[in-house]
């Protein structure tokens, strides 16, 4: 197999693995609720801490974590694409999950999916995104700004990198993250986001 058809394998295939709904499916299968019809709508691992509880959210986010960073560490070890493979593969799992074609185009936000990126790609970036994702959720209670600081937090971290294709990574999820939370800020401009709370 040439390298240009490995990585577009590569590429393909994180897409595929990115667009798996995880949160849907564990919600609908462990506990016959449609995550989409609860909360703020949406299948990530925040909705499902607050519909489910804490160990269903948990596997939601480790599963979805995982489905960005699988694909980083194979594209990374493959030796196809030189150095923009890796991050290009990141970029593909997180348009999978936004845009899932199994829910009609209609996916997460992204936030678990770019953690897991990062931890394959730059670990000390993902080490950046979880501070500021804490610090920002203990001082306002909205995930949301959470998700939103650490992602340009480590879009920052990224560039301190001086590498191109990782900096360019970290550019793109913050568009992407920042389109996919157009909602929220609308909700936090009118005050009526909704807080992180935990189900029992």
């Amino acid at each position: 197999m040439s390298d240009a058809l490995r990585a577009a394998v590569i590429i393909v295939g994180a897409f595929l693995a990115g667009s798996i709904p995880f949160g849907l499916v564990v919600s609908r299968f462990f506990y016959r609720v449609d995550l989409r019809a609860q909360g703020s709508g949406n299948i990530g691992a925040a909705n499902a801490l607050r519909t489910l509880g804490k160990a269903p959210a948990l596997v939601v986010l480790v599963l979805d974590a995982l489905k960005g960073g699988i694909p980083v560490a194979v594209a990374a070890g493959c030796g196809a694409g030189g150095t923009w493979l890796a991050p290009a593969a990141g970029a593909a799992a997180i348009l999978g999950h936004v845009f899932t074609p199994w829910l009609r185009w209609r996916g997460g936000k992204g936030v678990a999916t770019h953690l897991g990126v990062l931890i394959a790609l730059a670990w000390p970036a993902a080490a950046a995104f979880g501070v500021a994702w804490v610090g920002f959720v203990v001082l306002t209670k909205y995930s949301s700004v959470g998700s939103l600081a650490g992602t340009i937090v480590s879009a920052f971290a990224l560039g301190l990198t001086g590498e191109l294709w990782p900096t360019a990574y970290g550019a793109f999820a913050v568009a992407l993250i920042v389109f996919t939370h157009r909602a929220n800020i609308r909700r936090l401009r009118a005050g009526t986001e909704h807080r992180l709370r935990r189900s029992a």
